[in-house]
């Protein structure tokens, strides 16, 4: 799946990235840390590749980055949204990759393009 997102998104499929499946109490460290939010969240991504937003400036042979997904938080959305797990890992996987390669939701304009790529992806996956 991860393959078939990143050659969607015209990113070498030789790049590396990691991805963790966590508790909320852990994330919740993580986001304290990095983003001062003291509470758990459903993923968080660290990029090794700054700058490379968007566009295929991305170097095949470095780390693109990071991905830590709770799996309890997922899990909870997943039962609020009445749908399975793997359709909600699914789409915390698209969402973090998406910020690996530059995306952001901080402003009106930015979530907007974020969420028609994520809506993009998805129809991929027919989720």
């Amino acid at each position: 799946m991860i393959k078939k997102v990143l050659l969607h998104l015209k990113v070498d499929e030789r790049t590396e990235i990691s991805v963790l499946f966590t508790d909320d109490k852990f994330i919740r460290t993580l986001n304290n840390k990095y983003r001062g939010i003291n509470k758990p969240t459903d993923v968080l991504s660290f990029s090794l590749q700054e700058g490379a937003v968007k566009s295929p400036e991305i170097e095949s042979d470095k780390p693109l980055g990071d991905i830590i997904i709770s799996a309890e938080t997922a899990q909870r959305q997943a039962d609020t949204l009445n749908h399975g797990i793997e359709k909600e890992l699914t789409v915390l996987l698209i969402h973090g990759l998406l910020h690996l390669i530059g995306y952001d939701h901080e402003e009106d304009k930015d979530y907007k393009i974020m969420r028609e790529k994520e809506s993009e992806i998805l129809k991929i996956f027919a989720l």
